[in-house]
């Protein structure tokens, strides 16, 4: 769904769907819980908008988000919940109180986080200590284990016993959660994390789910969308909205310290028609964009 100018138009025949989940008449499928991460950099000296987001666009032919832009992330794997992964930051239950879940499913969502980011994007959030982060993964091995990652051949715990490495989890903020409405066929109980660039590292258009990809300052990608210069589902268009109300990467991060509410956006009636709901702290923002 493209969002020309908030609030998000919803067509009557969708909301006429949706109220057949709610008296029950249909049955909503069961969303899968997934990890995205919003990678951040500072923009160039002097830049308005806050800091720079990594967006990647979504091959036309994926059946979710088809053409969209988005962050890098995807669905939980089974390996993730490993209860052996090398660790080094807040603990699961630390992650448990922040994402709302039990530690096993904290400790698998912030390693998706973590795999999702290195496999869509080249950036690894790890290192061979609790305080160092890897410099360069550009390389051919490097390459040749996010591939492997990718395609589910290799474990992320033992890609990291197997290069002496520990997650970075305190690179790591969380940020929100968003849970896919009850009418659409494909859903997802999505955490979003965010996560500063790493010193020396580079992001690469690896992604065999995207067409291209581009860091660009969070207020600019939600103008483009607003322009309908760019396509993003709700929830990535709101991310920027909101990380662009920060001056810095630090300040993202900063206030990225709380705990994260997951919210499903349901149908919402207007004067001329319909829309979907959205958090309410989120509500001023939109407000402040209408004409």
């Amino acid at each position: 769904m493209q969002i020309p100018v908030p609030p998000v138009p919803l067509p009557e025949k969708v909301a006429q769907v949706a109220q057949e989940y709610a008296d029950g008449t249909r049955e909503p499928a069961e969303p899968r819980n997934a990890a995205t991460v919003v990678l951040l950099r500072d923009a160039a000296a002097g830049s308005a908008g806050g800091p720079e987001v990594y967006l990647m666009r979504r091959q036309v032919s994926m059946d979710f988000a088809g053409g969209m832009c988005v962050f890098p992330g995807g669905g939980v794997d089974e390996r993730d919940f490993d209860g052996t992964v090398s660790w080094a930051g807040p603990s699961p239950a630390e992650w448990a109180r922040l994402l709302g879940t039990d530690e096993e499913v904290a400790r698998a969502l912030v390693c998706a986080a973590v795999r999702e980011t290195f496999e869509e994007s080249g950036v690894l959030l790890a290192g061979p200590s609790e305080d160092s982060v890897v410099a360069d993964t550009t390389g051919e091995d490097w390459e040749a284990d996010r591939v492997a990652l990718e395609s589910r051949e290799l474990a992320m715990t033992d890609f990291l016993a197997r290069r002496g490495l520990v997650l970075r989890t305190d690179l790591l903020g969380a940020w929100s959660g968003w849970l896919t409405p009850v009418f659409e066929p494909k859903r997802y109980r999505t955490w979003f994390f965010v996560a500063a660039l790493p010193e020396g590292q580079r992001t690469r258009d690896v992604s065999t789910e995207s067409s291209s990809v581009v860091w660009q300052g969070a207020t600019s990608a939600a103008e483009d969308v607003e322009a309908s210069r760019m396509a993003m589902l709700p929830p990535t268009y709101l991310t920027c909205l909101h990380v662009g109300q920060h001056r810095s990467v630090a300040d993202v991060l900063a206030a990225a310290d709380r705990e994260v509410a997951m919210f499903m956006p349901e149908v919402e009636r207007l004067d001329d028609g319909f829309t979907l709901t959205i958090p309410e702290e989120l509500r001023p923002l939109l407000a402040a964009r209408r004409p």
